[in-house]
């Protein structure tokens, strides 16, 4: 058989690839689980009764740019993660970046505190629930961020849960912003972090089981 009738063969039938299914499939699993996680918080939490007030404040908008940020580098880095042969690259500073913001935040709202309040900054009221409550809230766009990246081609399947987790911990975070009353930035430095970083890791743990294909 020559080499042109054997392409033509293995050619034959071969649909074009649909350029849309990325944006298509993820765009499903964060209107899903964005809704999830806000009627979720509704639910369980309820919604500060402050919350309209907050939102006339430039405080409460810093606090859902943290986790929106994070949202947006996580789900640019799972789309080129989802793919085979496609890296990161530089994204990963796009990650970093509103996290070091916050931490110089942080860190200067804290040294220009007296000391004796430092640790309330710190902690807050609700430190001890913050990270579990991100965690749950998280599960119904970690599971459609998972159905997302498996029906594509994800060749780093480790590499690639944690940013599919983190995507859906952030997005959970968002949602947790209509209830969570700490308008601290020390505390959304360490306990925000912390539950956006716990599905991640889970996303890394179980990434390699949930994204073989």
């Amino acid at each position: 058989m020559k080499t042109k009738d054997m392409v033509a063969l293995l050619a034959a039938g071969v649909e074009p690839v649909d350029r849309h299914a990325l944006a298509r499939r993820f765009g499903w699993a964060l209107l899903a689980g964005g809704l999830a996680a806000a009627a979720l918080t509704l639910r369980m939490f309820g919604m500060r009764p402050d919350l309209d007030l907050m939102m006339a404040t430039p405080l409460f908008w810093a606090k859902v740019a943290l986790p929106f940020l994070l949202a947006a580098a996580a789900l640019w880095a799972a789309g080129r993660l989802s793919r085979p042969g496609v890296t990161v690259g530089r994204g990963w500073l796009a990650l970093a970046a509103p996290v070091a913001v916050v931490w110089a935040a942080a860190a200067a709202v804290l040294l220009s505190a007296p000391a004796p309040e430092r640790m309330s900054l710190l902690m807050g009221s609700t430190w001890r629930t913050c990270p579990l409550n991100i965690t749950v809230l998280s599960v119904p766009a970690f599971v459609a961020v998972m159905w997302a990246m498996k029906g594509l081609a994800p060749t780093r399947p480790r590499v690639a849960g944690a940013a599919g987790g983190l995507l859906a911990s952030a997005t959970a975070t968002v949602a947790y912003c209509l209830h969570c009353p700490e308008m601290e930035v020390p505390f959304w430095a360490v306990w925000y972090l912390l539950g956006m970083l716990i599905p991640a890791a889970l996303g890394a743990l179980l990434g390699p089981r949930l994204l073989r294909w």
